[in-house]
């Protein structure tokens, strides 16, 4: 009885064995392959369930300068200028570090333990780039790190003069719409081939790559937004009473910290047209580009905002403007 239970079971194991390679065949010969995961939505879940920064109120993450000038000698506080070397040593904040935001990657990896500071603070001219850098820090899980916001504009006055006081117009102050465009209906998302099955893997991938491509390259100005708006999806990233007293022409409005997300209107947004962020100063909307880019939308931010083309309207609205009382006269190492 032993002997023919033993042998039962291995005849039982070989036929078992022998249909699996019939079926495994049948399949590969006859089926088509099975499905790849797609790399956009495992991304896009992977944020989603790290922080969902962009979609959260810790976005956009800001720090004054009055705030960075009583911890200039603070050593849990660490600064990265992100200007180019000539204008840097024109004139910089004490103890600052200037590096490249296409080395900022490698910077946070091999030149700093970012553990080891209370914050770490991006700074440009005007604070829409060091914005957008932020964003992709952020993004990366460096839950420390923050924009100096108006940039060096906020600084000292000349540093404001070379920027945003250049900047603020009102020269589509008469051409801005009002009207409430529809969204998109939800369609087809961006396709990543990066080759990485994680979302922590994908993530790296993306990062290098944007990364890579100057901001500069992700920056529209007003006169072309109003010059040709129908070559974008324009979203404008405002509250809804903003929103309606006035927006660049074909703009859509989108609800801060929520509409970014996969359960809202991410999917809205278009695949096959350069996606168009505004917003009041071009700082918060860049964050928000610096995401839709990594996702890998063809998004740019709108420079300035609506101080680039409706600042006095903006002013007298009480919107969030640039001016003389975000300008100090802090000192600078020459």
């Amino acid at each position: 009885m032993k002997k023919l239970s033993i042998f039962s079971v291995a005849f039982l194991i070989s036929t078992i064995a022998l249909f699996s390679s019939f079926t495994s065949v049948n399949y590969n010969s006859t089926n088509p392959d099975p499905p790849i995961a797609n790399e956009f939505d495992i991304l896009v879940k992977y944020l989603e369930s790290n922080g969902n920064f962009i979609n959260s109120s810790a976005s956009p993450a800001f720090i004054d300068a009055d705030v960075v000038k009583k911890n200039m000698k603070n050593a849990k506080y660490h600064l990265i200028d992100i200007r180019s070397e000539s204008k840097f040593d024109a004139g910089h904040i004490k103890n600052a570090n200037v590096v490249k935001p296409t080395e900022l990657l490698s910077y946070f990896d091999y030149e700093i333990d970012p553990a080891e500071f209370d914050k770490i603070v991006i700074i440009c001219y005007s604070g829409q780039t060091a914005a957008y850098y932020t964003s992709l820090l952020r993004l990366a899980g460096y839950d420390n790190v923050y924009s100096m916001k108006w940039g060096m504009s906020a600084w000292r006055l000349d540093f404001a003069d070379a920027s945003w006081n250049k900047a603020l117009k009102s020269d589509y102050a008469s051409k801005v719409g009002t009207a409430n465009n529809p969204k998109a209906a939800k369609g087809s998302k961006p396709v990543l081939k990066t080759g990485e099955s994680s979302g922590k893997d994908i993530l790296t991938a993306r990062l290098e790559k944007v990364f890579a491509v100057p901001y500069k390259e992700s920056s529209v100005k007003s006169s072309v937004a109003f010059g040709n708006p129908g070559n974008y999806y324009i979203v404008s990233y405002r509250a809804a009473d903003k929103y309606s007293k006035g927006h660049v022409p074909k703009a859509i409005n989108y609800k801060p910290n929520a509409s970014m997300s996969s359960t809202s209107d991410l999917y809205t947004l278009p695949t096959n047209k350069e996606i168009l962020v505004t917003g009041a100063t071009g700082q918060g909307s860049a964050y928000v580009t610096a995401y839709l880019d990594l996702l890998g939308y063809n998004a740019s931010n709108l420079s300035y905002g609506t101080n680039g083309y409706m600042y006095k309207a903006a002013k007298s609205n009480g919107w969030e403007t640039f001016s003389k009382k975000e300008i100090n006269m802090y000192p600078v190492v020459e």
